[in-house]
């Protein structure tokens, strides 16, 4: 049986993937909670009650061997949570690197963000980006998973902006953008962690949005 370590277990994606990879007997779920969010994580997962942005707190539980997930982040996130970037999506993965080496990481997932340079989600792109560079230079075998907006229950809006990608994927200069910021669904997302999961890369390997958009199974 294959142990599979979470942050953010609690979360939108977090209860989601938990769920989907119960449904296979062959992998055993530890999932980090903050005391008194218990109740928070799906029935049947092995509850490590910590602090993501305190390594100390959590690594000693995480069994050997394990695969890492790191799908910790500021919630909603918006250009006014630029402190909010740095206090929690940098330091978490800050810390959940230093626990990943310590306790010799099969494979690190990493939840992070297209890296299509934008104006207006800059700062939550380099504290991501910032995060890819420590995994990076870790040396741990990563699966990179870099969406933009996630379509699901009470995450709609931006159904709205679909014909204008469609129109700007007609247009050379604006291909790129619109297919490196295009929406994903959070079926589409599961469906690449739990492929990522399942598929440990030889080398680092980046799910962008275009590649997220094929796991529609």
């Amino acid at each position: 049986m294959q142990t599979v370590f979470i942050t953010g277990g609690t979360g939108y994606i977090g209860t989601r993937l938990i769920k989907a990879l119960q449904n296979d007997a062959n992998y055993r779920i530890q999932a980090l909670v903050r005391k008194g969010s218990e109740k928070k994580l799906p029935a049947g997962c092995e509850i490590i009650t910590g602090d993501a942005l305190n390594a100390a707190t959590y690594k000693e539980c995480i069994a050997v061997p394990s695969i890492f997930i790191h799908l910790v982040g500021v919630a909603h996130p918006s250009p006014s949570k630029k402190e909010q970037f740095k206090q929690i999506d940098l330091v978490s993965i800050q810390e959940a690197v230093e626990a990943a080496i310590e306790k010799n990481i099969l494979h690190f997932i990493y939840l992070s963000v297209s890296m299509y340079p934008t104006k207006v989600m800059r700062d939550f792109q380099e504290a991501r980006a910032a995060g890819e560079r420590l995994l990076l230079q870790s040396g741990l075998t990563t699966s990179f998973i870099r969406p933009w907006y996630v379509l699901g229950p009470g995450h709609w809006w931006p159904v709205l902006l679909k014909p204008f990608f469609w129109f700007a994927k007609l247009i050379p200069s604006k291909r790129e953008a619109a297919r490196q910021l295009d929406t994903v669904t959070i079926k589409q997302m599961i469906n690449t962690l739990v492929h990522a999961v399942k598929n440990q890369p030889v080398n680092n390997t980046v799910y962008d949005v275009a590649k997220i958009k094929t796991f529609n199974l």
